[in-house]
């Protein structure tokens, strides 16, 4: 007999804490019945647990991966509407694994996936400050006025404020190419903050997450994370020496 949010992060979906969330929010279900208690236990051997309708079993052993998201491509293993998903590109990898955060269907760009559940958590999570790097092609001619208050903060949909340190590659009356770095990585962050500015995104690439790029992987492609990539995650969210989730 196991937690049920023990069992869950045991298969890769998540951290024990980010389970929990999971459970209240409806979205786990055991043998068919929807379970929404967090302390609920479970039969690992008999009990079948599916998360958003996907059954999930423990990982025989834990894979990193980074894979190269081409655009018009949405970031889940399971779509009920039968578009492209990033797992159409993913058959190859020998254990099930689960995106760290997401990209919108037009973002392309670096991906990480795992079934490394308390690093995936705390590598989406904005307390643990990891660096998203954006290559970012805007309307119009983006001034550093605007980077500057980009950079200062700004309310967001949520209620949250966002902000990135920018650098202006280029800028034109037509289009301006910038360079976004972020830490916390809040939905659709960098298309809230440059239209907040007046500068609608027009295409957006993510080329680094938490040091890792993607650098010649083409697209719809992915590969291993190196032993030392591993490590250097597990060091940004301090898991090298706090294993306490």
């Amino acid at each position: 007999m196991i937690r049920l949010n023990k069992y869950l992060s045991q298969c890769g979906v998540t951290s024990r804490r980010g389970a929990e969330a999971l459970i209240t929010a409806g979205r786990v279900s055991v043998n068919g019945r929807r379970v929404d208690t967090v302390g609920t236990v479970i039969d690992e051997e008999t009990d079948t647990v599916t998360v958003d309708g996907s059954v999930v079993t423990p990982a025989e052993r834990k894979i990193y991966v980074v894979f190269n998201k081409p655009p018009g491509v949405i970031t889940t293993l399971d779509d009920p509407f039968g578009r492209k998903s990033i797992a159409n590109y993913l058959k190859d990898v020998p254990e099930r694994v689960y995106p760290v955060g997401r990209l919108d269907l037009d973002t392309q760009g670096v991906l990480l996936l795992t079934n490394d559940g308390d690093l995936a958590y705390r590598l989406a999570h904005p307390k643990y400050q990891v660096e998203k790097v954006y290559d970012v092609r805007v309307a119009g001619l983006f001034t550093q006025a605007a980077a500057d208050r980009i950079g200062s903060g700004i309310s967001l949909e949520d209620g949250a404020t966002g902000r990135a340190t920018v650098r202006i590659v280029s800028s034109s009356d037509d289009a301006s190419r910038l360079r976004m770095t972020l830490t916390e990585g809040r939905k659709r962050e960098v298309k809230q903050l440059c239209r907040a500015v007046g500068h609608p995104v027009k295409q957006l690439r993510r080329v680094r997450f938490g040091g890792i790029s993607a650098r010649g992987l083409k697209l719809g492609k992915w590969r291993y994370l190196s032993d030392e990539e591993v490590s250097e995650l597990r060091k940004l969210v301090k898991l090298d020496r706090d294993h306490r989730e």
